[in-house]
């Protein structure tokens, strides 16, 4: 029999709201803490309890972080969802069952072994109080897979005592918990299994984080010190996060003084509302939200466009539209926030692909809002912003200093005969502006009504027409200053592949096997918006590009047409929309499938 080291899958079904995201959890980190990359998706449901959930850990040797199509070992704790469980077994798999809730003989198949362990029983033997049982049934079962897959119980121990060190009680009892599965394993099931693990050193300057941690951590180190927001899954955790790090290093330790602002409003509106005013008042501010957040504050987001205010929104994308499916990930919201609001706008947008990048973009959000006055995007979705990724340590340059733009003091006011908040001095579309209470000089008033380059209120089509023109020619030039594209050439001058954010894991995963098979095609990654002259080359220098992206509407191809003026017909679509994160094999079969049928 062939063994698998390093190269396998597992998915976890438990109930929601029962404990299991801490064994989940333990399991994830003393794999990493083993040196094997791995990487950890939870499909959960939305509401607070009650209903399955999944979670799956891929272990990659070669350090593959996209999500497995295939599951070699399904621990099937909810009898409910019996039957997807072992549907979800890969041929030649495993599915592991708590045999406390019988399994139907019917949906036994030849092509798999089950494996039953009393894991309820041994808790109630073990353990008293139906609190206690529930949660540390799952610790039992981590110690199951622990000996299934040959994990190093050291290592296991010493995560769990990181984990419960604090709290005495609660360690002993894991501690009893975790050998209760793992010794029963060992005695009573085929250990270790075909799959297994090995200690490799492939993680060591490596962290566990997931993107919406990484852009609370960005923003602190950007100085953001507002932060305004109305609780949305799954970007509430980003503002928790920010809270969390400002506690910590934003309250002075000798007065107890916080020198942070955090607003929980009544709405998305108000909360883009406290954004627009915080940064007029030279705060850095910002709000993390979702699609129907980015909906409902459309009309500050177009007062900040028109008023010319640096504002920063992290959209952690979902599921839509209308409430659509808030615990699930998708890329739809790309055609709104590039053009987000009524009348003629356009908005840069950021798309990390990582918690690396949404702390680096996080800090160049901050820096392109107040260098072009405008609203900044940072597009994450939820596979981004809520699971666990394995990325490089994050990298800080002590001598960053924020790039505020034009911002005039006293000392510049001084030399101008007369402060007018929309003159372009420089030619280069931005205006300096002042900030309140500075300098009485450069004090002015503006609304959102129709305005000239003075500032004064104005309905005349020329004076409109040339603040509209100056804003076009800003937001135009920002197509060089967002992040570059990802590319990585493979010398095939007809075939290119470009996709964004998330998708980076499954596409490049994709190109491997692809080569594998002969077929080669040059890479772009979209990193952002408005596109700078790299994609326009890109585009013209390839005969056709498939465009990878999660949403139904082929979104980002979209973009590429309006913006580029490339051909439709030159642009293939491959969308995966279903709302679970994309899989190397959908991006094979999509590109191969297209291939044959354009040789017939």
């Amino acid at each position: 029999m062939t063994v698998r080291i390093n190269d396998f899958a597992l998915k976890i079904a438990t109930v929601n709201g029962t404990g299991s995201a801490s064994a989940n959890a333990l399991l994830m980190q003393a794999i990493f803490r083993m040196g094997v990359p791995v990487s950890g998706k939870n499909l959960f449901p939305s509401n607070i309890q009650g209903l399955p959930t999944w979670y799956e850990i891929r272990v990659s040797g070669d350090g593959y972080t996209a999500r497995p199509a295939g599951i070699d070992l399904v621990v099937a704790m909810n009898p409910s969802t019996y039957p997807e469980d072992v549907a979800a077994v890969r041929p030649g798999g495993y599915l592991l069952y708590d045999d406390s809730w019988p399994l139907d003989p019917e949906l036994l198949r030849d092509d798999i072994t089950v494996l039953g362990a009393p894991f309820g029983r041994m808790c109630v033997e073990a353990f008293t109080g139906d609190r206690e049982r529930t949660l540390l049934r799952n610790i039992v079962y981590a110690g199951a897979i622990a000996a299934l897959i040959e994990m190093d119980m050291e290592v296991v121990d010493a995560t769990l005592r990181a984990t419960f060190g604090r709290k005495p009680k609660l360690l002993d009892a894991n501690f009893r918990a975790l050998r209760l599965g793992h010794d029963f394993a060992r005695a009573e099931l085929e250990c270790p299994l075909p799959f297994r693990l090995a200690p490799m050193d492939a993680t060591s300057r490596h962290i566990l984080i997931d993107g919406n941690t990484a852009a609370a951590l960005g923003c602190l180190y950007a100085g953001a010190t507002v932060g305004a927001w109305y609780p949305i899954t799954p970007a509430t955790s980003l503002m928790e996060s920010f809270r969390g790090f400002c506690e910590r290093f934003r309250v002075d330790p000798k007065t107890g003084e916080r020198r942070f602002c955090i607003v929980q409003a009544e709405d998305e509106l108000a909360a883009a509302g406290v954004v627009v005013g915080a940064n007029w008042a030279g705060a850095r501010a910002f709000t993390p939200t979702a699609g129907p957040g980015i909906s409902l504050m459309q009309e500050f987001i177009g007062l900040a466009y028109y008023t010319e205010v640096p504002a920063v929104f992290f959209d952690v994308q979902r599921a839509g539209p209308s409430t659509g499916m808030p615990t699930r990930t998708q890329q739809s919201d790309l055609l709104s926030l590039a053009y987000a609001s009524h009348g003629d706008t356009k908005h840069i947008v950021l798309f990390p692909a990582n918690p690396e990048e949404c702390f680096h973009f996080a800090v160049q959000a901050f820096d392109l809002a107040d260098r072009f006055q405008t609203p900044v995007f940072v597009a994450s979705d939820l596979d981004i912003g809520m699971n666990d990724w394995m990325c490089p340590r994050l990298e800080w340059d002590d001598h960053y200093r924020p790039d505020r733009g034009k911002v005039l003091g006293p000392e510049e006011l001084a030399g101008l005969e007369r402060f007018y908040r929309y003159v372009d001095r420089d030619g280069d579309g931005v205006a300096p502006r002042t900030l309140p209470g500075v300098d009485p000089k450069g004090s002015y008033f503006v609304r959102g009504s129709g305005h000239d380059r003075y500032g004064a209120y104005t309905e005349d089509a020329d004076a409109y027409r040339d603040v509209m023109d100056r804003l076009a020619r800003k937001l135009a030039s920002a197509g060089e200053a967002v992040p570059e594209p990802e590319l990585r050439a493979a010398g095939n001058p007809e075939l290119g592949i470009i996709t964004v954010g998330g998708c980076r894991a499954a596409v490049l995963e994709a190109l491997d096997r692809l080569r594998d098979q002969g077929i080669s095609l040059d890479y772009l990654r979209v990193r952002g918006f408005p596109f700078g002259s790299v994609i326009h080359q890109f585009l013209e220098s390839h005969e056709r590009c498939f465009v990878v992206e999660q949403n139904r509407d082929s979104q980002l191809r979209t973009l590429l047409m309006a913006e580029t003026g490339t051909p439709r017909d030159r642009m293939i679509p491959v969308v995966e929309y279903g709302g679970l994160p994309l899989a190397a094999d959908f991006v094979v079969e999509q590109v191969t499938a297209r291939l044959a049928e354009a040789s017939v």
